[in-house]
């Protein structure tokens, strides 16, 4: 069989392509294609699980614009179709006074992004929401919540194959060469008009094999998480958040009260020796080498070297680990948290060092590339796909297009 549109990933990002696809065009045949045996094996069934609102993000990018309208987009979908989730609202904890004047940075910041009902709290009102936080206050962000991105996932791939039961979901499938109409897989070749590429931390090793030329690498970097020991849950009702260093592209560890009812709190941020190295100790010669002959590694670990040695102290340090805890949480003891899953996410780095922090879509011939897709991509999914249809329908004059 011939196909329309082929999605190669089966993230989030890449089956809210092929639902938004499907959407506008039922009678195209689509296939979707996973190199795991499971959807959202990786990035998005490793993430947070963070309902994010659009708080940090400069007003007008990319990531701001689509953060926002994916939410609500994200939230509708929750609400019909019965995926677990809960807008809970969160705090944006500050612990000292330098970090407290940057909360009505944030505040101003929120509401260019159109986010409503932004609070600046003192500790009475944070004890209030948060009772064992401590701090010098905090901003509430009601807007914020919790999800099960696994859930949504599934249910994306549900209704794409309800609206045309032709098209196809097709799990332990690599890719593994690209040409113009045919894409070479561990399972044949798959035959389509176009091909939209959203590989996550593969991105770039895809883009490559469709001929881009790209001055951009991506480099994966493990999250671990500790979860509360069930006679510590009642420490933490939500979500709690650190004020953002702007200097890092990371939000810091937080608090996160997930979908089943588990706290999780993490990540930390440590370069990983293999692209979906999720234990300490894997490694990858064929990735190591890779990151490491591309100049924005060594760029990127020079500027921040003090940062990411602490990462991996407190990666191997379970008392390194809780002492960043306990400064929003400091009655959090050793015997409260244990050791808990790990997640890797793909960060997009320029050959000079600087990390691409906004989403970043290419076209190549008559295929369509996500070469970024970093947080909030999976709260953002749903208007990010909108985009590539809105880009794939003017580029390739979709609606005339049949099989």
């Amino acid at each position: 069989m011939k196909y329309n549109i082929s999605v190669v990933g089966g993230g989030i990002v890449g089956l809210a392509t092929a639902y938004k696809l499907q959407l506008n065009f039922p009678d195209f045949k689509i296939i979707v294609l996973e190199k795991e045996d499971e959807l959202a094996f990786h990035q998005t069934g490793r993430n947070s699980g963070v309902i994010h609102s659009g708080l940090y993000y400069k007003p007008d990018s990319f990531r701001a614009k689509n953060c926002v309208d994916g939410r609500l987009q994200l939230v509708d979908f929750a609400k019909k179709y019965k995926v677990n989730h809960d807008v809970c609202g969160k705090i944006v904890l500050a612990i000292n006074d330098k970090e407290k004047e940057v909360l009505s940075e944030l505040k101003v910041r929120g509401e260019k992004n159109g986010l409503k009902n932004l609070e600046l709290l003192d500790m009475k009102r944070v004890k209030e929401i948060e009772p064992f936080a401590e701090g010098v206050g905090a901003l509430f962000v009601p807007e914020a919540g919790i999800i099960d991105y696994k859930g949504v996932t599934n249910k994306l791939a549900e209704l794409i194959l309800q609206i045309n039961p032709q098209s196809k979901i097709q799990t332990s499938t690599k890719v593994l060469d690209v040409s113009t109409g045919v894409l070479s897989t561990s399972k044949g070749e798959i035959k389509s008009e176009h091909s939209i590429f959203c590989g996550g931390l593969f991105s770039d090793k895809l883009a490559k094999k469709d001929s881009l030329k790209l001055k951009m690498k991506i480099i994966g970097f493990r999250g671990d998480y500790y979860d509360l020991e069930d006679h510590a849950k009642d420490k933490i009702n939500n979500l709690i958040y650190p004020v953002p260093n702007p200097e890092f592209p990371f939000l810091g560890v937080h608090f996160t009260r997930m979908t089943d009812g588990s706290i999780e709190c993490g990540p930390n941020a440590v370069f990983t020796f293999k692209r979906e190295g999720y234990n300490k100790t894997d490694f990858s010669w064929k990735d190591t080498v890779d990151a490491l002959t591309f100049s924005g590694t060594w760029k990127l670990f020079i500027n921040h070297w003090k940062f990411g040695l602490n990462e991996y102290r407190r990666a191997f340090s379970k008392r390194l680990f809780l002492k960043e805890l306990n400064k929003m949480l400091p009655s959090l003891k050793m015997s409260d948290i244990k050791v808990g899953r790990s997640g890797v996410r793909a960060m997009a780095l320029a050959d000079d060092g600087e990390v691409i922090d906004d989403f970043k879509i290419v076209k190549q011939g008559k295929n369509i590339h996500v070469l970024n897709a970093p947080s909030p991509a999976a709260t953002a999914c749903l208007a990010i796909a909108d985009e590539i249809v809105r880009n794939a329908s003017d580029s390739f004059n979709l609606k005339d297009k049949k099989c």
